[in-house]
């Protein structure tokens, strides 16, 4: 195959032939679409209200919020078109009152008093306005005494343009100061990782502050938004998961003057207990981080938000380090922040993990088995048997080994020592450990001795009622079945009889 390069203009096209000239051209790779994300990279969500009906009153009933959540292109059209409607209103109301009382055209007499001096036409009404609003005052146009009308439409100026001038002048001033800036210069690395931390699989994120004020009461949490259907049948589309990322330990408290990294330890409470390399291919789930903390200089609240999907999040990768000890301070190295590299992960979930670490172990047989010796002991001596066939016994240790006497005997004799006459043997002989476990308190020793004479009295008694071959591994009829065992076991049933 050999690949051809065409331009187009200032594009360039790959097309790939084959070797013997047919002009066969293989499609290029679909491009994958655009993952749809509750919440962009930015912090903003993407939600939308719509059908709200007879709902948009309640936005004017809280026209104060209302203007400060708008944009600053449709803040500064408010702004501008209230003054402006509110000087024209104002403006006219004079005029109105100058034309009314005929000032307009009596405004040159001398020996006439109009309302307000030297109001002419609109123009002028709309100046007298302008510098009583402004207190500007120039002096050559005033209102006289002979206008009642005018002294309370002065006052109603005056009130009206207080109250302008609070609302608009304060909804800017909470707009400019609002701490969503502040969270522009907080940062979250592109991509999460997944890899090992002191021994157990961790979902890693890095977070940042550019400037030097810091962020008081720092506090992280996430969010997990995954789909999913109930036993009931209900379909949760963004189903929201709480991520452990230190809440109980006080860990998703921050003291945010360097660069952090936050850690989700997978473990049987998280989310992601069934997730693996392989399974994160079809998942579909995303990670809403929040920040949230008060502004130094300010003291207001800032909340700084991002999302990670499953394609951002990286397995078997590790965030390179930052931070570097200099000449009496440390750096932080901004070019490195959103860096991974990777590093040995295993590919399954810590659900496989778990379960092939119980397969695996040796001690599991003999745990399955713990049902049975504690119960009947018919149902122990199958258990027996089974491990004997399989040469389990094999892997115990050699001291167990020769503490249960399993060691090259015959299934019979490990029947036999599997009964009763097993707990003829001497405390002595086991571990400290073993011999506080198998001491039962508030039994005296002539209780115990009793208990060991019932138990080792049927091995005193004629075995003439037993089949031929344990006769002959007895001595015969009439003889004891002390023959054949080893010598601590003989020794120590001789010291029960004497």
């Amino acid at each position: 195959m050999s690949a051809l390069r065409k331009k187009f203009g200032d594009d360039y096209q790959v097309v790939t032939t084959s070797s013997s000239g047919s002009g066969f051209s293989q499609p290029p790779p679909e491009k994958k679409r655009k993952r749809q994300r509750f919440v962009d990279k930015n912090g903003r969500c993407n939600v939308q209200h719509g059908n709200l009906g007879g709902e948009t009153s309640r936005y004017l009933s809280d026209l104060f919020t209302t203007l400060v959540d708008l944009k600053w292109r449709w803040n500064l059209f408010i702004f501008i078109l209230t003054y402006t409607v509110a000087w024209l209103f104002m403006a006219s109301m004079w005029w109105l009152i100058a034309y009314i009382r005929g000032d307009l055209h009596r405004a040159h007499n001398d020996q006439y008093t109009p309302c307000v001096a030297n109001v002419y036409n609109f123009p002028s009404a709309f100046l007298f306005f302008i510098e009583t609003e402004a207190t500007i005052g120039y002096g050559y146009r005033y209102i006289t005494d002979k206008c009642p009308e005018g002294i309370i439409l002065f006052l109603f100026q005056s009130i009206l343009g207080s109250i302008v001038d609070a609302f608009l002048i304060g909804c800017m001033f909470i707009k400019m100061s609002q701490p969503k800036k502040r969270a522009e210069t907080l940062m979250f690395s592109e991509h999460a990782v997944i890899s090992m931390r002191d021994g157990k699989l961790t979902l890693m994120f890095r977070v940042g502050n550019l400037r030097n004020s810091h962020m008081v009461s720092a506090q992280i949490r996430c969010k997990l938004l995954k789909s999913r259907q109930t036993p009931e049948g209900e379909f949760l589309p963004l189903d929201q998961l709480e991520l452990d990322v230190g809440f109980s330990t006080g860990a998703d408290q921050l003291f945010l003057v360097s660069p952090l990294t936050i850690c989700h330890v997978i473990d049987t409470k998280s989310p992601f207990y069934d997730l693996s390399q392989r399974s994160m291919q079809t998942e579909q789930f995303e990670i809403v981080v929040i920040l949230e903390g008060i502004v130094e200089t300010t003291g207001m609240t800032c909340q700084a938000r991002t999302s990670y999907t499953e394609d951002e999040v990286l397995w078997g990768h590790r965030f390179f380090p930052v931070i570097s000890l200099e000449e009496g301070f440390f750096k932080v190295d901004y070019s490195q922040f959103h860096a991974t590299f990777e590093v040995p992960t295993p590919p399954y979930s810590v659900k496989e993990q778990e379960e092939a670490l119980l397969l695996s172990s040796p001690l599991m047989a003999p745990s399955l088995c713990n049902s049975g010796l504690m119960g009947d002991k018919n149902s122990s001596l199958d258990c027996l048997e089974t491990l004997e066939d399989n040469d389990s016994t094999t892997k115990l240790p050699t001291k167990l080994q020769k503490m249960t006497g399993r060691d090259g005997l015959p299934k019979k004799l490990l029947r036999m020592s599997s009964t009763t006459s097993e707990m003829t043997y001497s405390f002595g002989d086991l571990p400290m450990k073993l011999q506080r476990i198998s001491s039962v308190p508030g039994v005296s020793d002539d209780k115990q001795g009793a208990k060991a004479s019932k138990i080792t009295e049927p091995m005193s008694k004629s075995v003439a009622d037993l089949p031929p071959k344990l006769q002959r591994l007895a001595g015969g009829p009439g003889g004891r079945m002390d023959g054949h065992l080893p010598p601590k076991l003989r020794k120590m049933n001789s010291d029960r009889f004497t």
